[in-house]
């Protein structure tokens, strides 16, 4: 049996149109104006965002999805992208030397829960909705093909991308693959002819050169919409590459639980980007409330709302009445007596007995409710015993 798809009206409504082109937004090419005019006349519009499978998807992909979502609602044609080829260059965005290669294996492997996940912001029961590969049209490029798309660009042009410039001051290599990255992020725009390609600030020179080799190659106008980044107080991107990811599967509870461990300065960009809710509000919330309410949203919308309340209740459960989780996994260990650092290597809370001890010293174990500070210290192993490392990780002995 077909399944049924839903197709979509264009929406004109002035207030939506300025909501999409307004929150989260950092810029728009050539200029907001121009877009704004062309989704009020009703014109379809085609748009995407690429997302290389290096990874887990995460709360910064979510902002983008967001942001789809919204074009989706006002009836617009959404293009998912998935890079599996230009995964395997790597993008050198913000990267002071190469990423290290992926195989096309491990690519895929990265890439076969993206559908499911990004199915729980994007509506793929309507027919404005679809996902690529950017594989099916690069890998079938010959070399006059290659000739032809390269004579569009120039290496000083290349060369403007300030890790290349910073590359270069410091002595290091800039590998001709991750060189062209651009040229072929701009060629998926070409091919799939679209009107307007979207992503966080931080792609701005990548999606720039789509727009350079559509004017070129079809004589188009494409829009780049850039938005705010999920940044720390430190002005980092919050993702894989720095340590603080949270990644769109992460069960409920853990999701909502870094939530909570933000600081409160992330709160504002965090309501903007990953919230519809209005931020004169928040701004009259004082900041537990304010938390609590943006880690509610997240569950929210990653899960479902039951989850974001059984998730806060765990939260509440641990954290103000200073109990123990309601379930715990079980890890079995076999020996009788076990050095302190060796038992948290191997119930998997460190990757390394140094890692062990330093949090041992900081006092940031405990086993049964009690601090344990002694790194040195045997470990008379016993069952349902209870080890705490930290705020949010427990592990019972079975």
């Amino acid at each position: 049996m077909i399944p049924y798809i839903k197709t979509m009206k264009i929406n004109t409504n002035s207030q939506k149109i300025k909501e999409v082109l307004t929150r989260s937004v950092e810029n728009i090419y050539p200029n907001r104006e121009a877009l704004e005019e062309i989704l009020k006349s009703g014109k379809k519009i085609r748009l995407y965002n690429g997302i290389d499978p290096t990874g887990k998807l995460h709360l910064g992909h979510l902002a983008v999805l967001r942001k789809l979502r919204q074009f989706q609602d006002l009836g617009h044609e959404v293009i998912v992208l998935i890079g599996d080829f230009t995964a395997m260059i790597g993008d050198p965005t913000d990267k002071m030397a190469a990423r290290k290669p992926l195989s096309r294996n491990q690519i895929l492997e990265n890439a076969k829960n993206y559908k499911k996940q990004i199915g729980k912001i994007l509506d793929f029961k309507k027919s404005n909705v679809k996902f690529m590969y950017n594989g099916e049209w690069t890998n079938k490029l010959k070399p006059i093909d290659l000739l032809k798309i390269f004579s569009h660009f120039t290496v000083a042009r290349i060369l403007e991308r300030d890790m290349f410039q910073k590359r270069i001051q410091e002595g290091k290599d800039i590998l001709l693959h991750e060189f062209v990255y651009p040229v072929f992020q701009a060629y998926d725009s070409v091919i799939m002819d679209v009107d307007l390609e979207i992503g966080g600030n931080d792609q701005t020179f990548n999606m720039l050169r789509g727009r350079d080799l559509m004017k070129k190659m079809k004589n188009k106008e494409k829009f780049v919409m850039t938005l705010k980044l999920l940044t720390d107080p430190t002005g980092k991107k919050m993702g894989k590459s720095e340590g603080n990811l949270v990644p769109l599967d992460e069960k409920p509870q853990e999701m909502f639980g870094k939530a909570m461990t933000w600081p409160d300065s992330l709160l504002e960009i965090g309501f903007e980007l990953l919230t519809d809710i209005p931020l004169e509000k928040i701004k009259k919330t004082n900041p537990r409330e304010a938390k609590a309410s943006l880690a509610r949203e997240i569950v929210s919308l990653c899960y479902n709302k039951r989850a974001a309340e059984k998730a806060e209740k765990e939260f509440d459960r641990i954290f103000k009445e200073k109990k123990i989780p309601t379930k715990i996994s079980g890890i079995k260990i076999l020996e009788k007596e076990i050095s302190l650092p060796q038992l948290l290597v191997r119930m998997k809370f460190v990757s390394s007995k140094s890692e062990a001890r330093r949090l041992i010293l900081q006092k940031g174990v405990k086993i049964d409710g009690l601090i344990e500070s002694d790194w040195q210290k045997i470990i008379k192993i016993k069952k349902r015993m209870i080890i705490q490392v930290g705020k949010r990780k427990f592990a019972k002995i079975i």
